[in-house]
């Protein structure tokens, strides 16, 4: 029944349309065709007045209303420098549109057809050429030049003392890895890789991977004003570590190591205080499409005290411990030669 309601009024409004456009041309053969033409004309440049000052008090109703839905305050020194960023572009961008829309409207009312007026054929000005493309260069340069700075920041050299942890996606879910206290990650050999007990191909003839740390469940710590850099990668295809945030992403991709590092300084408990949401989450999220299941692709970070951190970190037991029961006491030393399985294979490594 609705179905047939739709159909109906969709053919009434064809009607009345075509009602309107016959009545139009009644209205030109009874009044003249250059009266109408002139007023319809006149009519036509009020409404696009009117609708550019509309459009404007539209822009600035949504940005009163949806400004403080979102994102919070950014997590870290870096994100603070890309809100920075999208402020001062919002800005020159804001002031160009406007500029330019009202005197588009501004001269589609003032130089609207009226009789006796003739166009002026302006074909060329190499002044006005040179300063609409001078200009509009600088500024983007600027804002390219901005933006190139805040990236070679992420991506540059992490601080000595940064905690190195890894960050693998898989279909359809966040691998993460901690350094135990040799504080440095073990090889990595793609063709170990066993979802049964060896999700990201751990070389157990690597000593240094006796204590790591492998996280299955997508949750990142991290600790408060201590810089951290994610070495990020991909078991499978093309994913994409969002840290919204901390104003972050990076690609993460098979066979390739990226990576990237933050400070971050507002912990979980803290942004919940300041968003008012006692469920507050920072979230990992995968900014690529994945596959059908990339919508469940999302990981946390809990960003704590150092002493809530060490608290938490105490209780996780290594990797090759959670797999081999029996033989955890047994975990050797960096430089023990006494590694189990160990393969003959030489190891393809991604560190």
């Amino acid at each position: 029944m609705s179905v047939f309601i739709i159909i109906t009024l969709i053919i009434l409004v064809f009607i009345i349309i075509y009602q309107i456009g016959k009545a139009s041309e009644y209205a030109v053969v009874i009044r003249g065709e250059e009266k109408v033409k002139t007023q319809t004309n006149r009519a036509i440049a009020i409404l696009l007045v009117v609708m550019f000052l509309l459009g404007m008090w539209g822009i600035w109703k949504c940005n009163e209303l949806f400004q403080d839905r979102l994102l919070p305050v950014a997590a870290c020194k870096t994100g603070e420098n890309y809100d920075m960023m999208f402020k001062v572009t919002l800005i020159v961008t804001g002031i160009v549109f406007f500029l330019t829309q009202a005197v588009l409207f501004w001269f589609c009312f003032k130089y609207q057809a009226k009789e006796k007026r003739t166009a002026f054929y302006f074909p060329h000005n190499n002044k006005l050429e040179i300063i609409w493309t001078t200009i509009p260069a600088i500024a983007m340069a600027i804002l390219v030049a901005i933006g190139l700075r805040n990236w070679f920041d992420v991506t540059s050299v992490a601080p000595p003392e940064a905690t190195v942890i890894e960050i693998v996606g898989k279909q359809f879910n966040w691998l993460i890895r901690y350094p135990g206290k040799d504080n440095e990650l073990g090889k990595r050999d793609f063709r170990k890789i066993n979802d049964a007990n060896n999700v990201l191909g751990l070389d157990w003839s690597d000593p240094h991977n006796m204590d790591d740390v492998i996280m299955q469940n997508g949750e990142l710590h991290v600790v408060v004003n201590r810089p951290v850099k994610l070495l990020i990668g991909s078991r499978d295809v093309i994913h994409d570590v969002g840290l919204p945030h901390f104003r972050l992403k990076m690609d993460a991709v098979p066979g390739i190591t990226t990576t990237l590092w933050f400070t971050p300084s507002i912990t979980t408990d803290s942004m919940k205080s300041i968003t008012h949401n006692p469920d507050f989450v920072y979230e990992i999220a995968c900014d690529q499409l994945c596959g059908k299941g990339h919508y469940s692709m999302r990981g946390t970070i809990i960003v704590q005290t150092q002493q809530e951190y060490d608290k938490w970190f105490a209780t996780q037991p290594s990797y090759y411990a959670s797999n081999n029961p029996s033989a955890a006491p047994a975990a050797p030393a960096a430089g023990d030669n006494a590694a189990p399985k160990k393969d003959s294979v030489k190891a393809v490594t991604m560190k």
